[in-house]
């Protein structure tokens, strides 16, 4: 049989979901939205520590990311955060788009899958 682990539920989706040795985080926006871009980023990376760690793996385990911009201009301000972050031995595969977030405060969001 397999398990399957809900973290964090809400109304409508849960922030994280355990199936079969992999964690699929729902998409995270900023929780400070009065910063810019790379800012946003920051505190978007940080949730997705935070959330990986509580289900018991981490970034280096990341398989995939899905990065979603309000202006596809600010490609690299998000990307400077990025580079800070991720983890250069264990690279994700990622694709990134423009597209209208959920309110035009949001500058960025990001969605990850990894491995536990």
């Amino acid at each position: 049989m397999t398990f399957i682990t809900r973290h964090d539920p809400g109304a409508r989706f849960c922030r994280a979901v355990v199936h079969n040795g992999t964690v699929h985080l729902a998409g995270f926006v900023a929780n400070d939205v009065a910063q810019g871009t790379e800012g946003q980023t920051r505190d978007i990376l940080a949730q997705i520590d935070a959330q990986l760690a509580k289900a018991g793996t981490s970034k280096a385990r990341i398989l995939t990311a899905n990065v979603w911009l309000r202006d596809i201009a600010e490609f690299d301000q998000m990307n400077r955060a990025w580079d800070a972050w991720v983890d250069r031995a264990n690279l994700p595969v990622r694709a990134t788009v423009e597209a209208r977030l959920a309110g035009p405060e949001y500058r960025v969001e990001i969605q990850v899958t990894a491995a536990l």
